[in-house]
């Protein structure tokens, strides 16, 4: 059974930071272009970071050079460090597997001013 699994969501003052985990199951992470994604209510899901399997990288416009998307292919894990926080941060966040589509449950971000 696939599962991807966030974690490290939570509340933060504005400026300051936060990491992200999604776990995921079986060796195929190995493999996958993981992206994280967001969605605050009433918007789309967009995406913030996409980390390919090579390692290549690709962020949204709004968090160039303050989030990194990592990962840790022996942990199964990817990774979201987000610093200098904003209030327009606050969504949920969701991790996906490509090309297999696989979502994780989401974990809420919120930043306060």
């Amino acid at each position: 059974q696939v599962q991807l699994v966030e974690s490290g969501g939570g509340l933060v003052q504005a400026g300051g930071s936060l990491k992200l985990s999604c776990a995921a199951s079986g060796s195929w992470f190995r493999l996958a272009t993981m992206g994280w994604y967001r969605q605050a209510p009433g918007e789309a899901r967009d995406l913030v970071a996409e980390l390919t399997f090579g390692g290549s990288t690709k962020y949204a416009d709004s968090v160039k050079g303050r989030f990194t998307i990592s990962r840790d292919n022996a942990k199964n894990t990817v990774y979201l460090q987000m610093n200098s926080l904003k209030p327009e941060d606050t969504a949920v966040y969701y991790c996906k597997a490509d090309p297999w589509r696989y979502w994780g449950q989401g974990t809420q971000v919120t930043v306060s001013s």
